[in-house]
């Protein structure tokens, strides 16, 4: 059957006004977290400052800045995805794409403030807790609630589209039903401890999962805003059949405690190696904007750095070595700053059509990726030393500021690239709401 799903996904010339108040919403929290971070970054190096901000000090900086890194500056971008993939942003009701926007947005500061005040789970990127955690999860819910309408008009006026197609949003409506529920049950401290000394940390196994959970959102993410090509099927089937795969020898890996020494756990994670051919051939199965080719390069490149040093941390001597230390920090930047990123931005392209020009400015372009390359070497360096000695970066020391003023240094350039995003996706809202009011004037005329 075919799938191209051209009267789905036609090639905007420009943005929804639901794509461009995503953009900005997304962008205005990047900006804030990164602007948070730098402000981390001088408490790094200057702890004393610390003592100035009564209770907000660095341990709770740290957290706020690490949830609107995902909750906002990721996650909004994936709203957005979904307005299109549901025909939220086309609907009748599209114009109340802004309005879930703006309650995803409050929930989120108010998230922030909550924070900020001491309320946590304890457990990474759960933090939701109190009155915060009911209205984010209610913020879920509307979404929710909001596709399920934009959907069901859609099914009912296009009564001609791809039966497939149908029913396969229609399970992931289903899907999308439990995670708000699955987030609040998550987030309850009682559910289980923050720390379990019950087992022995990640395993290959479970390094694994997670990856393969990547792998499949990468091989989902093209059927929902790009066309496939006719004649390029075969890559499609080769990507599907090697996830089905890996995920059966994934379930035959053992649990628990399995010490990353074992031969079993680090030759499994290793086949995670085999996506780096087969992830650029997969998306060259899909017909994509213009505007899209720098970044799409991006988050390849950086898919293709994240994988095998990935695998490399977690052999045995070298986790050793790096466990617990600045290193890990990197790996994590790694896969954050570079590859989920750029990612995000090449969605965000290709929703925007025409107006995706605000993220290919060679300026930002460039100073994005090399910050975030160079934060990665420094943070590396200095978990090299820190594997040898743990007083490394907590002692202040020549060595230890000159890497963290260097750091702070890139924070500040990813920053300014941010800002140079929102500032011209501002632009592109205000070019739109000129446009729509002229417009009525135009017909009145």
């Amino acid at each position: 059957m075919n799938l191209r799903m051209r009267d789905e996904f036609p090639s905007p010339s420009h943005a929804s006004s639901a794509i461009a108040g995503t953009t900005w919403h997304a962008l205005l929290w990047l900006v804030i977290a990164n602007a948070i971070g730098v402000m981390i970054a001088v408490l790094l190096l200057l702890p004393g400052l610390n003592n100035l901000l009564g209770e907000w000090t660095y341990g709770r900086w740290i957290m706020v800045h690490m949830n609107l890194e995902l909750y906002g500056w990721t996650a909004i971008p994936l709203v957005g995805f979904l307005f299109n993939t549901y025909g939220a942003d086309r609907s009748p009701a599209s114009s109340w794409c802004r309005s879930i926007l703006w309650i995803w947005s409050a929930a989120l500061g108010i998230g922030a403030l909550s924070w900020l005040s001491g309320g946590s789970s304890g457990k990474l990127f759960l933090d939701w807790t109190g009155y915060a955690r009911v209205l984010f999860t209610a913020a879920l819910i509307v979404l929710w609630l909001f596709l399920s309408y934009s959907f069901a008009i859609h099914w009912s006026t296009q009564s001609n589209s791809n039966i497939i197609v149908r029913t396969t949003k229609a399970i992931g409506l289903l899907v999308l039903f439990t995670v708000p529920f699955a987030l609040y049950v998550a987030t309850d401290p009682n559910l289980y401890p923050a720390v379990n000394p019950d087992t022995g940390g990640p395993t290959g196994a479970s390094q694994l999962e997670s990856s393969l959970a990547i792998v499949a959102i990468l091989l989902l993410l093209p059927f929902g805003i790009a066309n496939r090509k006719n004649n390029r099927s075969k890559s499609i089937v080769i990507g599907w059949a090697t996830l089905a795969a890996e995920s059966l020898l994934c379930l035959l890996l053992g649990r628990a405690d399995s010490s990353h020494h074992s031969v079993a756990q680090y030759m499994s994670l290793g086949s995670l190696l085999i996506w780096l051919p087969l992830t650029p051939a997969y998306y060259t199965a899909f017909e994509w904007n213009k505007n899209t080719r720098r970044w799409r390069l991006s988050f390849l490149c950086w898919w293709a750095v994240l994988i095998p040093t990935g695998w490399i941390f977690f052999l045995p001597g070298v986790l050793d070595h790096f466990k617990f230390t600045d290193g890990l920090v990197g790996h994590s930047f790694v896969a954050m700053a570079g590859f989920t990123s750029s990612l995000i931005i090449f969605v965000m392209v290709q929703l925007l059509g025409d107006d995706g020009w605000i993220f290919n400015r060679s300026r930002s372009f460039y100073m994005w990726h090399g910050s975030v390359a160079a934060y990665i070497v420094l943070v590396t360096v200095a978990g090299w030393y820190e594997g040898f000695d743990p007083t490394f970066t907590i002692v202040p020391g020549i060595a230890r500021n000159v890497l963290y003023v260097l750091r702070l240094g890139t924070g500040i350039l990813m920053t300014l690239s941010s800002l140079d995003w929102f500032v011209d996706a501002t632009t592109v809202l205000r070019q739109q709401a000129a446009a729509s009011t002229k417009a009525p004037q135009e017909q009145t005329v």
